[in-house]
């Protein structure tokens, strides 16, 4: 109704000579910016998680540690899922490793009072 067959007979053959080059062309830049994308936002990611991971794993008495809700306290016991942290003399809180965010071996540098 609205092309005559005419015209639509030369688009079908147009596509058929060229489709294969025409549609790589046409994701081309599709494909390059998930490359991009990889190497400057996954990637990093992906690497500063497994560092994080590691360190939690690696956690063992005496390091200062900082929780996903801000507190910060050193390690007095260590079990596979759960760390027992001290955040004052004599308070001690047990917290799930998986929450833990920051780790500094060993105390970390001293206050200055």
């Amino acid at each position: 109704m609205f092309a005559t067959p005419a015209y639509a007979q030369a688009a079908g053959g147009a596509a058929a000579n060229g489709g294969l080059a025409a549609s790589l062309i046409s994701f081309a830049p599709l494909i390059i910016i998930f490359i991009a994308f990889w190497f400057l936002f996954i990637r990093p990611q992906s690497k500063r998680m497994k560092e994080q991971q590691a360190q939690i794993a690696a956690v063992k008495k005496g390091d200062e540690v900082t929780t996903a809700g801000g507190v910060i306290g050193k390690v007095t016991k260590v079990s596979d899922d759960i760390v027992e942290v001290e955040i004052a003399q004599g308070v001690r809180v047990r917290v799930v490793k998986s929450t833990l965010t920051g780790i500094s071996p060993l105390g970390g540098k001293p206050a200055n009072d």
